[in-house]
């Protein structure tokens, strides 16, 4: 934690906003924590409230200063916060899990090796671990979808990359800190390219244009290139094979 700071901690940004943050970094504590505040928040409807959002450990309120004041706004957050205690939360309902397939490796995927090299694995061993692996949608940014996933085990914080490759592909499962990041668009990154997909983070031309929701769980189920290139083929809904249902 920074140090003379007390966790969680409310305070105003810019003109319109207030950020309740839970952790100066991410753990599942504080990602449970901000996730399920913010389900709170947006369940109160408070008067002037515009969005929400939540990212990797805090939470962010809009709200319209013509209506409410920044004071009123802190106000009402500081009293929600004091009803209970937010890291041992319940995750907000209407989570889904997704089972994904990803091919591991191969060209499709060539930094893998790297990966489990760094981690102290072989990388049969990494692929074990990452497959059986159910992994939380922490937050979405970056990118118009794209989510990062987590925590992973403690053997995957792994640094980035020196230098950025110069591009992954959409779908490509790329690994560093503890987290995957699920690319919803080709672009360059300096995190490790460990496994491949067909699935489609972003889809513009839905009702629903981001496929995933913050506090979904995704697995990444291993399958051969074979049976990744025929998902490829039938893959009009862009879900590239993977199977959803939802949390009881």
């Amino acid at each position: 934690m920074t140090e003379g700071l007390s966790y969680p901690l409310v305070r105003t940004v810019g003109l319109d906003g207030a950020l309740v943050t839970f952790a100066d970094k991410m753990d599942e504590a504080a990602n449970r924590a901000a996730l399920a505040f913010r389900a709170q928040v947006d369940s109160l409807a408070l008067h002037g409230l515009i969005e929400t959002s939540a990212s990797l450990g805090s939470a962010y309120v809009r709200f319209d200063p013509q209506v409410v004041s920044h004071l009123e706004i802190t106000s009402q957050l500081q009293q929600i916060l004091n009803q209970q205690d937010w890291y041992s939360a319940l995750l907000p309902q209407g989570r889904r899990l997704w089972r994904v397939p990803t091919v591991y490796g191969t060209d499709l995927a060539p930094q893998l090796e790297d990966a489990a090299h760094v981690a102290g694995l072989d990388p049969a061993e990494a692929v074990r671990r990452l497959n059986q692996t159910q992994v939380r949608v922490l937050t979405i940014g970056f990118a118009p979808g794209q989510p990062y996933l987590g925590p992973l085990g403690p053997e995957f914080n792994i640094p980035r990359l020196q230098e950025l490759t110069t591009m992954v592909p959409e779908g490509a499962l790329v690994l560093a800190i503890s987290q995957f990041v699920l690319f919803s668009g080709p672009t360059p990154t300096g995190w490790r390219h460990v496994g491949q997909t067909a699935f489609r983070c972003f889809q513009p031309d839905k009702d629903q244009a981001f496929t995933l929701r913050p506090g979904d769980e995704l697995q990444f189920t291993s399958v051969s290139r074979d049976e990744l290139e025929a998902i490829r083929a039938n893959n009009d809904d862009g879900l590239g094979g993977a199977t959803c249902q939802e949390f009881a």
